[in-house]
């Protein structure tokens, strides 16, 4: 086994852990490492070949190849170090990191951990879909992958169930490639996915959005011939007598993505039920000292500017921490009020600097105010036309209202008009 004594671990090289990387070698530290298991950089972005990112962070429109290509340079300008075709079997508490490729084990002894690890999709095997188990049944990602990376097209009539952004923008690269894209199926009574993901993919292509409603079964024994949908009432139950049969060969899942926390739950670290991430402050620091989360490990983002954004945060606090840690004060607990389904960070452990706040939604709403109360006083309020589920939302608390609080918690709370 190869031991090793490194300053920062990096564990993933996607957009958020090259972010993470460039801002702590920006920061000072010199002595770090990106460990990545794929055989290149850049994670789900190099499937990711349409325009559309980049705006927020460079200031142009850029596709995901384009925009992982930026980061790549940047930690090439550094020189900063990466392994890939290495897998991370396991993060300890102390942070120790067991890695493996093909020189063999390594245990890696670390000041800092940065996990960037992304996520996975829901698969079919988490649906509980009665029916066979034909060829021709693919995850959204799974699909964008055989067609923008090896050139394989996985069916000529698709049905997608799921509306989130990587269902939506496959219709459209299915209906681009020649496809015919039957239906697109959302279990809830709102999309997942973005509004304009919404007009560019499915409303410029007429391509139906069936609202409550789902698969129930799924048809063929060699390959998949046609599938079952059905209406769902309110609480997303398929409704009898509803049934419609719906023939084709492809069948694409976008049915939600499960932060890759497999690492984080072998050291130990808190994780939030909702987002399936872990709890953070707001440094990105996790309950472990010196582990951070940053990316879609910690929580699902629409843009992967924000990504970006946050892995920077999370690099910058990594760098403040080997350098000689990170100044607490008197914490305080972020509550949401279920209408907001959840906050990050979940806990502010300083009340020195100004702190962005991202949050979702549990449904559509218009005309709603964002409150956040520390005891009897409302510290901060946000007007906003609406709010969606598929859209995250922010706000800025700065220093000054967080060192006026005096209860530890702070409740976020959504009124609708």
């Amino acid at each position: 086994m190869n031991r090793e004594q490194i300053d920062l671990i990096i564990v993933g090289g996607g957009p958020a852990g090259l972010a993470a990387a460039v801002a702590a070698y920006d920061s000072g530290v010199r002595d770090m490492l990106v460990l990545e298991r794929d055989v290149n950089t850049g994670g789900i972005l190099q499937q990711c070949i349409h325009n559309g990112f980049g705006l927020h962070r460079f200031g142009k429109e850029l596709t995901g190849p384009e925009y992982a290509w930026e980061y790549e340079r940047m930690a090439a300008e550094r020189n900063i170090p990466i392994r890939c075709g290495t897998t991370v079997l396991n993060v300890s508490p102390d942070k120790v990191v067991t890695a493996v490729n093909s020189d063999g084990v390594s245990r890696i002894e670390a000041k800092a951990v940065v996990l960037a690890m992304g996520c996975r999709e829901r698969s079919r095997g988490a649906l509980n879909i009665p029916g066979s188990r034909p060829s021709g049944i693919f995850t959204a990602g799974t699909a964008q992958k055989y067609v923008n990376c090896m050139g394989y097209l996985p069916g000529r009539e698709v049905v997608i169930l799921g509306s989130g952004d990587i269902g939506l923008i496959m219709a459209r690269r299915m209906t681009l490639e020649g496809a015919k894209v039957k239906a697109v199926c959302e279990i809830m009574p709102y999309s997942g996915g973005l509004a304009r993901n919404i007009r560019q993919c499915l409303d410029d292509f007429d391509i139906p959005l069936k609202l409550r409603h789902t698969v129930t079964a799924v048809h063929g024994r060699e390959r998949l011939t046609g599938v079952t949908i059905s209406e769902t009432d309110e609480y997303r139950r398929p409704i009898p007598g509803t049934e419609e049969y719906i023939s084709c060969d492809t069948l694409l899942l976008s049915v939600g993505l499960i932060p890759e926390n497999e690492l984080s739950k072998g050291a130990g670290i808190s994780l939030d039920p909702i987002t399936g991430g872990a709890v953070v402050d707001e440094k990105r620091q996790t309950s472990c000292p010196g582990i951070f989360a940053c990316g879609n490990v910690l929580h699902v983002h629409d843009l992967v500017d924000f990504v970006s954004e946050e892995a920077a945060l999370a690099g910058k606090s990594a760098a403040e921490y080997i350098s000689g840690g990170l100044d607490e004060g008197a914490p305080l607990d972020l509550k949401p009020d279920g209408k907001i389904r959840y906050t990050i960070p979940q806990r502010i452990a300083s009340r020195d600097e100004d702190v962005k706040v991202y949050f979702r939604v549990d449904n559509i709403y218009k005309n709603v105010k964002i409150k956040v109360i520390n005891g009897d006083k409302t510290i901060f309020a946000k007007k906003l036309a609406a709010a969606a589920p598929g859209e995250m939302e922010s706000l800025t608390l700065t220093g000054a209202q967080l060192a006026e609080c005096g209860d530890a918690k702070l409740e976020f709370v959504l009124e609708a008009g």
